[in-house]
């Protein structure tokens, strides 16, 4: 099997298992020239990752308001490997570099005085990537990496 028709045998799979498995919607392949291979991205039908800062600035503002702040899906970015592969800390550094951190036609909200909590879902929302690790079963096992570190969660 080339190069070629494994990736694409290796996306077909994930974008099967969002789609199917997980209810994912809008699901798309990205390729561009400084890209190592393809990547997906999609709709998730409910919001995946709140970032510890972000989470923060929630509960202050439902506090204020005193009600709660829907959590929409936002498009997220996905990156199909399969469990044999290599992958080093420059590859993946190469794939951050090539992304926005939101996927086209994402919104980047802008955010009013009031609303500082919004501004995660634009300007300050840092890349992160949905790696989709692929086992010869076809089992398909998620797991986030971001670009650089990130503060765990307060619980």
């Amino acid at each position: 099997m080339s190069v070629d028709q494994h990736l694409q045998a290796l996306t077909k799979v994930v974008v099967n298992n969002l789609e199917n498995q997980h209810d994912w919607t809008q699901v798309q392949t990205h390729t561009q020239d400084n890209l190592p291979r393809p990547l997906l991205y999609g709709l998730p039908p409910k919001r995946l990752y709140v970032h510890p800062d972000e989470q923060i600035e929630i509960i202050k503002a439902e506090k204020e308001l005193n009600e709660r702040i829907p959590q929409e899906p936002e498009l997220e970015w996905v990156l199909p490997l399969h469990l044999a592969e290599k992958w080093s800390i420059s590859d993946f550094a190469a794939v951050f570099d090539a992304i926005t951190a939101i996927p086209p036609g994402g919104e980047s909200v802008n955010a009013s005085e009031d609303a500082q909590w919004q501004l995660w879902r634009g300007p300050k929302r840092g890349k992160r990537i949905l790696l989709a690790t692929v086992q010869d079963d076809s089992t398909v096992t998620y797991y986030w990496i971001h670009n650089g570190l990130v503060k765990p969660r307060q619980n």
